[in-house]
């Protein structure tokens, strides 16, 4: 026994032992650890993630290829350039053969072409009612699902309902309007009576390039009324032939483009050698420019009342979901082609008063701009030339004057 434990505690022994325990460490095998178990399920788990996710943003770009296919012809339509109405568009518009004419370009009207993904649907939901209720009839369904029908005494009854809410949503809109349509006359006639007054208070010899200058801030500040108003408008664009470079970088700079350009004529008028009354007159016309500016920004900030508009849309919407249901037992599969005229025609009710509610790009607001410059500019040519001739006329008959009154020899 003391020979065996002396042998183990030896220094050679207990070195061989430690290396032959370091050896057997190196030897075993790791045990594999718990976590990348999962990492196959994870990997699976997230393709299967991305797959759908990215199946599911295909589908929602494939249903919402046709609405908004829909919506770019109107906003083409919308940023459409609109012109003032001469005798010859006058004698088109009252022609009796307009019928004919606007039948055959339907297919490019904006309003039309913008309700074809509503009507599209509302037509399906009528075709897909309608089969169902023919496989129910056919008996080619289980008896326990239903004939989908109902009794049309609830639309004989909400019918009035709906028609006075489309009447006044247009009516409505047709106000707002008519109301941006009486503000940019009164901007028009504004501006053409102030330079005018301009013309007719500055004298020439002592202010000429201030009258020159206060001129063209006259006719360049409808241009940014219309650019303020309409979006997408490129001013820089609009106003390079009408202001020097100088004066359009500061209008671009400003945060409020109307009002910089009201400070530049305010500005001016004070640097005209004007005598006071004629300074007060010619800074009243400046109300007229605020006052377009006020109702301008309110149209634009206010609209129709949010309520109003949605419970309009709701009340089409539902209206039409159930129409094939009502109309199944008078009309069967007659509920599609009934169905898609109902949504086509109330739609485009609906849609006038929303594209008219918002009343300036409905208006001919570039035309009424190149009306004022063309006015104002003939304005001065007009006064250039009869002020030329009223002095020949007075030096003419100053000649006169004196041969008549010259003693004959």
């Amino acid at each position: 026994m003391r020979e065996s434990t002396t042998l183990l505690r030896s220094p050679s022994n207990l070195a061989s032992s430690q290396r032959l325990l370091f050896n057997s460490k190196l030897i075993l095998p790791s045990p594999v650890p718990f976590k990348p178990k999962h990492m196959p399920c994870k990997v699976f788990c997230s393709q299967t993630s991305e797959s759908s996710s990215t199946q599911t943003l295909k589908l929602i770009s494939t249903l919402r290829a046709i609405p908004d296919w829909a919506d770019g012809i109107k906003e083409r339509g919308m940023k459409k350039k609109k012109s003032l109405y001469n005798h010859e568009k006058w004698l088109q518009h009252r022609s009796s053969l307009r019928h004919v004419r606007h039948l055959l370009s339907s297919l490019s009207s904006r309003v039309i072409l913008s309700l074809i993904p509503p009507v599209i649907f509302f037509t399906s939901v009528a075709a897909v009612v309608a089969a169902y209720n023919s496989a129910i009839s056919m008996n080619w369904l289980p008896e326990f699902f239903p004939l989908l029908r109902a009794s049309s005494l609830p639309y004989q009854l909400t019918a009035p309902a709906l028609a006075l809410l489309l009447v006044f949503r247009t009516e409505a809109s047709f106000a707002r309007f008519e109301e941006g349509r009486k503000a940019w006359m009164k901007v028009v006639s504004g501006a053409e009576e102030f330079a005018r007054q301009v013309m007719a208070n500055v004298d020439g010899s002592s202010n000429v390039a201030l009258k020159k200058a206060l001129l063209q801030y006259i006719m360049a500040f409808p241009v940014a009324l219309k650019c303020h108003v309409i979006y997408g408008s490129d001013i820089r664009n609009d106003l390079k032939d009408l202001l020097k470079q100088d004066d359009l970088s500061i209008i671009l700079s400003s945060k409020h483009h109307p009002r910089c350009m009201i400070e530049f004529i305010s500005q001016s008028i004070r640097l005209l050698l004007l005598e006071e009354s004629k300074r007060t007159a010619l800074e009243s016309k400046i109300s007229c420019f605020h006052e377009g500016i006020g109702i301008c920004e309110q149209l634009m900030g206010i609209p129709i009342p949010l309520s109003y508009t949605r419970l309009t849309s709701r009340f089409l919407v539902l209206w039409h979901l159930t129409l094939p249901i009502i109309l199944w037992d008078d009309c069967n599969w007659i509920v599609v082609p009934a169905t898609f005229i109902s949504a086509a025609s109330l739609f485009c009710i609906e849609e006038v008063g929303v594209l008219i509610e918002e009343p300036f790009p409905m208006l001919a607001l570039d035309e009424l701009c190149n009306l004022v410059h063309d006015s104002i500019q003939e304005a001065i040519a007009m006064e250039h030339l009869i002020h030329d001739q009223l002095l020949t006329k007075r030096k003419n008959h100053s000649n006169e004057h004196l041969t008549n009154g010259r003693p004959t020899s």
